[in-house]
């Protein structure tokens, strides 16, 4: 697979298995060398600097172009990670396009923009897929920061085409001085059945002029394609693009289909003749996913060795497969969601490839936490006919394994990538008696604020929220949960609990989803954020919590348990302290759930960790145990929805600071309102009113920065806290 020097590719070059435990070792061992250096001028990628480089090309050499391309794409995947499924399926159309059309005079807008990786190797950013030391260069979306081929930083969904709007309307006004061309929303890939989509759609009908809609068909989403506009898509592709109802041309868009999405020279073409159009098309175009993805394309064909090796099935490197249209209901086959055994056609795990570093780690906690919700409530599904998983598009990132939903059959929905439409279906539900429970991650939900607060809060729809990736993490800009705190916490009606163990986590999710009419049963909608890494490394690590060792107390059950202050000590009792809540909540299950719980008794420093920052809490008055003797309060507040106030009055006495933690955005956030609420009740004695020191993330978005730096940057260090607390005495 390596020329003699050990690096490059020749003209065998292929990414091939043959055998299971040919594979293994594949994955395991899959050298830096395998890609092509950035400056050896004898491959063709090599050599791309620019668009102009690709139309340079001679046309037989664009099948090889696509070759080089695939195998980067196939070995950054094993070494780095990433959307690598939808690039492979795109490569052939992003070199037609950049063949095509004069970026960035002609606006590209890719959706989601995961699928553009292909599209920087040819702006410019090849070496950041060629050479292992430059992975870190480019983000996994398009970013106007990286080029000026990039239009917009995009990593949430349906927003291609009116954002395309936008920009041919300007450049409508403003004629030719507008320095824009062509401009092309490149859509797909499971986008288009975004609602926005649909509005872009509208509007682009209305409002006429060149406009070129890349409809990207690779009869995938990220689970599978659900929803009623798949039938006539699929009737279109067996009918060549001519069967009705044409859903483009029901809009009053005109249409033009390409069968082969593969075929480089067959996309060429099909641009050509949309180039410098005077009126809005769609030019649909059929790929396949995971295209040059090593050709095992079933379950139980994995179970047995193959004697020979796939070898690729076209000059550039598309394999025949079979993959596609299973019967089966979840429109994807039966790979089970492993990120590590990726293949052509409708699979699962083409949508996201762990790098091979990653095999054999145990879940993330997202995947184990999904995994444990899941197994809570498929029991219930016989005696509760009303209760409904919904996951807009994302199950398997979030533990909702491909069994699991066999299993739930009508109890699971994927309501394909419609955030706002899973809230509003989930309200509905609960309108009707149902129980439903909504499970996507963090930023996604941003998506449907509206009706978090209209058809959740404000009808008091009893919805239940499964907050996953909430808070700091490395992510990407668009990704970060940072800011999931500060949006659930401050919609009137809505609890948002926050628990720091699995156990914790599952007593909540009951709750949440107690029968309606249940004596404890909540009143309204809540969240219910999953942990994150440090809670589950807490738990796989009791070392981590010093002070609990992990083993904290039941939450309290009675509402007649008095506040209780040992004025000898200064400290509070664990065993008897119970909060107050809100006048809205007067049921003893509503006021249990929002107790705060206090894990150590202490006097002059309170230490309060909300949910992921709660270990940091632990951490922290060990520290200033064993280096200041002093013995430090340590509570974990369990919601973030209403402030204990018997809590915080009892630490008046004895208590000279509160230190609060959260692993969120800190203005607007949790922390703040403690430090509000001492200086709203701020009484005559001076002594009892302690000093509050708050942590957490400052308001910025920031773009694949390891947690671990971030939590330095923040203060969110047991030396920083430290250093703080010390430094005020």
């Amino acid at each position: 697979m390596r020329s003699a020097s050990g690096n490059g590719f020749d003209s065998s070059d292929s990414f091939a298995v043959s055998g299971a435990a040919e594979r293994t070792a594949r994955l395991h061992d899959i050298p830096p060398s395998i890609t092509p250096s950035h400056g050896d001028d004898s491959h063709l990628l090599s050599r791309i600097a620019s668009p102009a480089d690709v139309k340079a090309l001679a046309p037989n050499e664009l099948a090889e172009l696509c070759r080089e391309i695939r195998t980067t794409l196939l070995a950054y995947g094993h070494q780095h990670g990433g959307h690598i499924g939808s690039n492979l399926g795109m490569v052939e159309a992003t070199v037609a396009l950049h063949r095509v059309f004069d970026s960035p005079r002609d606006r590209i807008v890719f959706d989601v923009s995961h699928q553009s990786y292909v599209h920087k190797m040819l702006t410019g950013r090849a070496a950041a897929y060629l050479d292992p030391d430059r992975f870190s260069e480019v983000t996994g979306f398009t970013n106007p920061d990286e080029s000026k081929h990039d239009q917009f930083v995009l990593g949430h969904t349906g927003t291609s085409i009116s954002l395309a709007c936008g920009l041919a309307k300007t450049r409508d006004m403003e004629g030719p001085n507008s320095g824009i061309g062509n401009v092309i929303a490149v859509i797909g890939d499971g986008s288009l059945s975004s609602g926005v989509a649909f509005e872009g759609l509208n509007n682009a009908a209305e409002q006429g002029g060149n406009l070129i809609i890349v409809f990207n068909d690779n009869e995938m989403s990220i689970a599978g394609d659900f929803g009623g506009m798949y039938g006539p898509l699929a009737r279109l592709r067996a009918s060549g693009g001519t069967a009705q109802p044409n859903l483009f041309n029901a809009f009053g868009l005109d249409y033009r289909y390409v069968e082969a999405g593969n075929d480089v020279s067959a996309l060429v073409a099909a641009f050509e003749e949309v180039r410098d159009i005077d009126h809005p098309v769609v030019v649909h175009i059929h790929t396949l996913k995971g295209a040059g993805y090593d050709g095992e394309e079933t379950h139980a064909d994995r179970q047995t060795a193959s004697a020979s090796p796939v070898s690729f099935g076209s000059p550039t490197g598309v394999h025949p497969t079979d993959n596609v249209n299973h019967s089966e209901p979840w429109h994807s086959d039966h790979c089970n969601l492993s990120d590590h055994e990726p293949h052509e056609g409708q699979c699962e795990a083409s949508h996201w490839q762990n790098p091979d570093a990653a095999i054999g780690k145990p879940d993330d906690p997202r995947k184990h936490y999904g995994k444990m919700a899941m197994a809570a409530l498929e029991p219930r599904f016989a005696a509760e006919p009303g209760l409904v998983v919904i996951s807009p598009a994302t199950p398997g990132s979030n533990g909702i394994t491909h069994e699991f939903r066999e299993r739930a059959g009508a109890h699971y929905v994927d309501t394909g990538i419609t955030e706002s439409h899973a809230v509003a279906y989930a309200a509905g539900i609960a309108r009707a008696g149902g129980t439903p429970v909504v499970a996507t991650t963090a930023s996604f939900f941003q998506r449907a604020y509206d009706q978090f607060f209209q058809e959740m809060s404000l009808n008091r729809s009893r919805v239940t929220v499964l907050d996953f990736l909430g808070g700091l993490s490395g992510s990407d800009n668009t990704h970060s949960g940072a800011y999931d705190v500060t949006m659930f916490s401050n919609i009137p009606g809505a609890t948002m609990l926050v628990p720091t163990s699995a156990r914790d986590y599952l007593a909540d999710l009951a709750w949440a989803t107690a029968p309606a009419g249940s004596a404890d049963a909540p009143a309204g909608p809540v969240v219910i954020r999953v942990p994150g890494e440090a809670i589950l490394t807490a738990e796989r690590d009791a070392t981590l919590l010093p002070v609990t060792g992990g083993q904290i107390a039941d939450r309290p059950q009675s509402t007649s348990l008095p506040v209780s202050v040992s004025s000898a000590s200064g400290g509070i009792s664990a065993a008897t302290v119970r909060g107050t809540v809100s006048v809205t909540a007067q049921r003893a299950g509503v006021r249990h759930m929002l107790d705060w719980r206090v894990n150590q008794t202490g006097s002059h420093v309170a230490i309060i960790g909300l949910g992921n920052a709660y270990p940091l809490a632990e951490q922290t008055a060990a520290a200033l145990s064993a280096d200041y003797g002093i013995t430090a309060t340590v509570i974990d507040p369990r919601q973030c929805t209403s402030l204990d106030s018997d809590v915080l009055e009892s630490l008046r006495d004895g208590h000279q600071q509160v230190i609060t933690l959260e692993d969120g955005q800190l203005e607007g956030g949790w922390g703040e309102k403690v430090t509000a609420y001492y200086a709203n009740h701020h009484v005559s004695d001076g002594s009892r009113n302690p000093h509050v020191l708050n942590f957490g993330a400052a308001k910025e978005f920031t773009d694949r920065v390891p947690l671990g730096e971030l939590n330095e940057r923040y203060g969110l260090t047991v030396e920083q806290v430290t250093e703080a607390i010390t430094r005020c005495f």
